[in-house]
This record gives structure tokens, C-alpha cells and sequence, in this order.
């Protein structure tokens, strides 16, 4: 019950980040388990797997984005939306 909830914590915020940072955060996550069980060392390993998923997850999630641009309203809120043409 405890990883469940620690799971949950993690991910619902996710839903209010563009694809790019939703793909580095998943990214990262995925990669510093992977990196902390397959390597010798594993803080090493969670630190290198980190930061690789975390670049690979934002790239990724960068090229999903085509088309779409972020915004902030007066109000500090950020929303994506359409690019206008030319960008």
C-alpha cells in the first residue's frame, strides 16, 4: 500500500507537465531503477541510468510536441496550445 501511494504521489503531477517533462521524469525514473539493479555500484548505476533516461525521456517527449507551444496567462498558469503557423 505504501509503494502505492508513493507511486501515485509521483505521477499525478506529472499530468500538469508538457509531454517533454512528463517524458524526463519518466525517463529518469525508469532509468535510475534500471541503472540501480544492473550495475555494480548502485548509486552509480541509479545516477548514470538517471540522468541518461531523464535525457532520452526528454527528447522523446520533445518530438511529440511538434506543433505545440506553451503559454502562460496572467495569472502565471502555463497551457499548450497550437503554434501559430510559421513556428
Amino acid at each position: 500500500m505504501k509503494k502505492t501511494l508513493l507511486i501515485l504521489s509521483l505521477i499525478i503531477p506529472l499530468a500538469a507537465c508538457s509531454r517533454t517533462e512528463q517524458g524526463a521524469a519518466v525517463g529518469g525514473l525508469g532509468g535510475a531503477a534500471i541503472g540501480a539493479a544492473v550495475a555494480g555500484d548502485p548509486v552509480k548505476g541509479a545516477i548514470v541510468g538517471g540522468a541518461a533516461g531523464a535525457i532520452a525521456g526528454a527528447v522523446i517527449g520533445h518530438a511529440s510536441e511538434a506543433g505545440q507551444c506553451r503559454y502562460r496567462d496572467r495569472n502565471g498558469r502555463v497551457y499548450i496550445a497550437r503554434c501559430p503557423d510559421g513556428y
